[in-house]
């Protein structure tokens, strides 16, 4: 699992995530909500191990292990991906090389392309020109290769037009093991029992929502966690009222 501790982040002087509690189970994929500033991308950036978000207190286990100074890239051999709401471009580094390094020679890149359709872009320089929808279908391409166990997304779908939005929503259901086509013969409830991918979605327009289903919802706001709840309870009482009246209930 996925267990951080009263969690304290700063970013030089200024204290960007308050006392922050979370637990992701093995399975489990949790939406978290937030208004632009609040700190929900410094959040996944500080799971993640990027050095600039300066832990000032608290702890993160991850499968039992304390990773709170543990560097990017032991974090991601451990089991911990990401896909950025705007990744970098990469001149230089064709997309296939990226690919393969993420799959660890255990997959052919041509293979995982073709199930986010993106095959006519693995030798053209990473998001060099890409459209938005384009990069995103990078993102979780190299996330299949990585084949990591916690996921964590900031905002999947930003920037992408409605023919994309499927084929993304798809892909990250079929990443967190929440495809129940699989075998109809089995309950939902057995199928969470086989789950063990965990996921952490960042989301605006509660898109996402509409091709999974996620176990809980949090609110990040002014740094600080609250407001757990149902998702699209949470998403329905933001559309209504705003974040400053739906965290209240927690107040």
């Amino acid at each position: 699992m996925l267990q951080v501790e009263d969690l304290q982040v700063k970013i030089d002087d200024k204290e960007i995530l308050k006392h922050i509690n979370l637990t992701i189970n093995p399975g489990e994929t949790h939406i978290l909500f937030g208004p632009n500033g609040s700190g929900k991308t410094s959040l996944l950036m500080t799971l993640m191990g990027y050095p600039q978000y300066r832990i000032t207190g608290g702890r993160i286990l991850f499968k039992g292990e304390d990773i709170t100074n543990m560097p990017v890239n032991e974090r991601a051999q451990l089991g911990i991906g990401i896909s950025y709401q705007r990744p970098p471009t990469i001149n230089g580094v064709k997309t296939r090389q990226m690919v393969e390094i993420c799959a660890a020679g255990k997959i052919d890149a041509a293979a995982l392309a073709k199930r986010v359709n993106f095959s006519d872009f693995l030798d053209r320089d990473i998001n060099a020109g890409f459209s938005g929808g384009e990069i995103k279908r990078s993102e979780l391409l190299q996330l299949t290769a990585q084949d990591a166990d916690l996921f964590l997304f900031d905002e999947p779908e930003s920037g992408v037009d409605l023919e994309n939005i499927s084929l993304i929503g798809g892909t990250i259901r079929q990443l967190l093991q929440r495809d129940f086509k699989v075998n109809t013969r089995k309950s939902r409830k057995e199928l969470h029992n086989e789950r063990t991918k965990m996921g952490l979605i960042i989301t605006h327009t509660g898109f996402i929502l509409d091709y999974l289903t996620a176990d809980k919802g949090q609110v990040l706001y002014n740094g600080v966690l609250t407001c757990a709840s149902n998702p699209r309870e949470i998403f329905q009482c933001i559309s209504e009222v705003g974040y400053g009246e739906c965290v209240k209930c927690a107040i």
